[in-house]
């Protein structure tokens, strides 16, 4: 068989955990899942790539299985395909924090209203018929559960409410309660408000008709660092009040939240415009920070190749160590030499940004890039598979870098410097490596005030200190076409060092 024929039957699925139809066969149950599934944590904090997503899929469909969550019922408080749901509250002028408390209210309550009412039509409860008309008279029943058509409906409510047609007593959307529509304003539409419903009892009712049903109600949000890109104004405040709601939400015992974040994103909300962020010791407590160590990221790896049988059948390595396997398909290492690093930590050094955060979604596209440069390769000089040669070569591995640095350029490093991406866009096609001076001279600031010009391009993993110096990490350097080497003058110090 030649390289390109085997190359083929090897299917190493999708980096994106939303496109990846056989995550279920190769998912690895880390600490951080198993802290989501046991109740212990409620907020799971990770880097782009880290599996945010990925570990709330096999939550969805696994928790019917696990017998920690014999009495959950885990329901999506998110649209996991199209524009995130949450994308209209950053439509218009922003609103207070306050505002932004009652919408997230008001949200959580229709939705799991709205869903346990639907799976007890035609039995409601004295509590149910409670829940029941709270809802209608806030203008929040709906037949349709989805988080699209409620959250949609909400906004659209609100919106209302903050612009009648005609106004017989002042209103305004205040955190306090929900409103009811009432005949005191003809509002847009001919519907009317004036009183509310206080979130608490509102809140309790739910409460209390969950658990009836004997069960609890996880609200499972992700996709929050999609809702409110390109609209910095409404995202902080939005995202603090839902943080803010998720510690109201802590004294009801039967439905609880679970919020998926970015760490930066989370860093941000935490801090606000005016820094500071009350209660933040319940909200650290309760949260946990996606971290990969080197071997669950060899695991994911191996366990992605090992899910092709005939694959490895063909090479006879059913039987095989996740070591021989990987040791069959790549080559010893990439860059030949005594003090050259092995391909694994090869591999390591460049999927990592300046934070040292490897993300799974890097490796996993490192290789896959790798494998369709292999593929091409073979299209121009096909060989056969030999006894001792690697699948996939140096070469191929390089050129997958290469590919990976631009695209990661691109999808995660541009996409989210925002007002920053000018001033990372100064660093093309320049070195890799500066002190301050070469940094002013760069930034066209003064030395002294590079550190704090630079402190957010470290925060972003563009920039890692070394020493008196600022490297550039691999994963980004082919993207912007950055050599290996110093911008100052050198002292004489072997320059290849960070190559390892």
């Amino acid at each position: 068989m030649d390289v390109a024929e085997l190359l083929r039957k090897l299917k190493l699925g999708s980096s994106v955990a939303e496109h990846d139809d056989a995550l279920e066969r190769y998912f690895i149950e880390t600490d951080t899942f198993r802290a989501l599934v046991s109740g212990e944590k409620d907020i799971i904090a990770g880097d782009k790539g880290t599996g945010k997503t990925a570990i709330y899929k096999i939550l969805q469909t696994r928790y019917t299985t696990l017998s920690e969550l014999s009495q959950v019922e885990v329901v999506a408080a998110f649209n996991p395909a199209g524009n995130p749901v949450f994308q209209r509250l950053a439509e218009g002028d922003p609103l207070e924090e306050g505002q932004y408390i009652t919408v997230w209210k008001a949200y959580f309550l229709a939705l799991a209203g709205n869903w346990v009412l639907a799976l007890n039509e035609g039995a409601f409860s004295h509590k149910m018929t409670e829940l029941d008309r709270l809802l209608s008279s806030t203008g929040l029943r709906s037949a349709d559960d989805t988080p699209n058509t409620v959250f949609s409906r909400i906004v659209n409510l609100f919106r209302r409410i903050s612009d009648p047609k005609a106004v017989e007593a002042a209103i305004t959307l205040g955190p306090n309660g929900i409103p009811i529509l009432t005949p005191r304003i003809e509002l847009g539409e001919g519907e009317p408000s004036g009183e509310l419903v206080e979130h608490d009892y509102a809140l309790g009712v739910l409460n209390d008709v969950i658990r009836e049903t004997g069960v609890s109600v996880w609200l499972v949000l992700d996709r929050l660092d999609e809702a409110f890109q390109g609209f910095p104004r409404a995202e902080v405040p939005a995202l603090r009040a839902l943080l803010r709601t998720y510690l109201d939400l802590l004294e009801l015992d039967h439905l609880r939240l679970k919020l998926f974040l970015r760490k930066d994103l989370f860093r941000r909300v935490i801090a606000g415009p005016a820094g500071g962020f009350v209660n933040l010791t319940h909200v650290n407590a309760r949260k946990i920070e996606i971290i990969w160590d080197e071997e669950d990221l060899f695991e994911l790896l191996a366990r992605r190749i090992s899910d092709n049988a005939d694959f490895l059948e063909e090479l006879g390595l059913q039987e095989a160590t996740s070591q021989e396997i990987f040791d069959t398909v790549s080559p010893r290492q990439v860059d030949q030499g005594d003090r050259k690093p092995t391909t694994w930590a090869w591999m390591i050094s460049r999927i990592r940004d300046g934070n040292g955060i490897a993300p799974p979604r890097n490796l996993i596209d490192l290789v896959t890039k790798a494998h369709a440069a292999e593929l091409r390769r073979q299209a121009r000089e096909s060989r056969e598979v030999a006894v001792g040669e690697p699948l996939i070569s140096s070469d191929s591995i390089k050129r997958g870098l290469q590919a990976l640095s631009q695209e990661r350029v691109e999808d995660t490093l541009l996409a989210e410097a925002g007002d920053y991406a000018s001033t990372i866009e100064r660093f093309r096609g320049g070195k890799a490596e500066h002190n301050e001076e070469s940094l002013a001279t760069l930034l066209e600031v003064a030395v002294g005030e590079v550190r704090t010009v630079v402190t957010p391009l470290v925060e972003l993993g563009f920039l890692e200190k070394a020493g008196e110096s600022y490297k550039v990490p691999m994963l980004y350097r082919e993207g912007l076409s950055i050599t290996q080497g110093k911008a100052f003058a050198s002292d004489g110090q072997d320059e290849t060092a960070d190559e390892s």
